[in-house]
């Protein structure tokens, strides 16, 4: 990724995997549009041990992010998996810290939209991606969701709404992405990435 390259940050947690695999699933989405790129990101857990750290990159998966990366991205799409209803404690404890980036606005009139996984299929879905714009919005970002053009937004059995990709993980052994998910969140990163572009220019 070159440092004069445009990118869609894509910030993620994950516990069990899922949200990790819709997060390059949208990547790859990111990588559709010419003259902008995707950097995924991910955040530590958080623990009732004050004095528990990790270290500065994970073992796997992609590394942490820093506050520069959000604070320079042109676009965010941002996921996690459902917390009644709402995003991980780990994801929202990293949006708190950004009050600074909020005070000096510089995330506003960048395009953001949320993505989510769930173990059942009315586990609070749509109630975690309109949470999870609340925080968007006070940064003044401009929200972006997915328009029922999106063929696979009607035929999808498992996960997918207007409000953001999702997935549909199943309470037992995790399901994979089904290909209506997978396409979902292509068509979301592009989309996100398309608009970052044309709010830049």
């Amino acid at each position: 990724m070159s440092n004069a390259t445009p990118y869609v940050l894509v910030l993620y947690y994950s516990r069990n995997g899922q949200t990790a695999e819709m997060a390059n699933q949208i990547g790859r989405g990111v990588a559709r549009a010419e003259g902008i790129e995707a950097k995924i990101r991910t955040v530590p857990p958080v623990s009732p041990d004050t004095s528990a750290s990790l270290p500065p990159v994970p073992d796997s998966g992609a590394p942490y992010v820093t506050r520069e990366d959000l604070a320079n991205c042109a676009g965010l799409a941002l996921g996690s998996p459902t917390r009644f209803g709402n995003m991980a404690a780990p994801l929202k404890h990293f949006l708190d810290g950004t009050g600074d980036l909020w005070l000096n606005g510089k995330l506003v009139g960048k395009p953001a939209g949320a993505f989510t996984s769930t173990g059942s299929l009315h586990g609070g879905q749509e109630t975690t991606l309109l949470t999870m714009m609340m925080p968007l919005l006070h940064h003044g970002m401009v929200l972006c969701g997915l328009p029922y053009s999106e063929s696979a937004l009607n035929e999808t059995s498992t996960g997918g709404t207007p409000y953001g990709p999702t997935h549909w993980a199943g309470t037992g052994a995790q399901q994979a992405l089904s290909d209506h998910e997978k396409a979902l969140c292509q068509a979301f990163g592009e989309r996100i990435a398309r608009l970052a572009l044309k709010l830049a220019s």
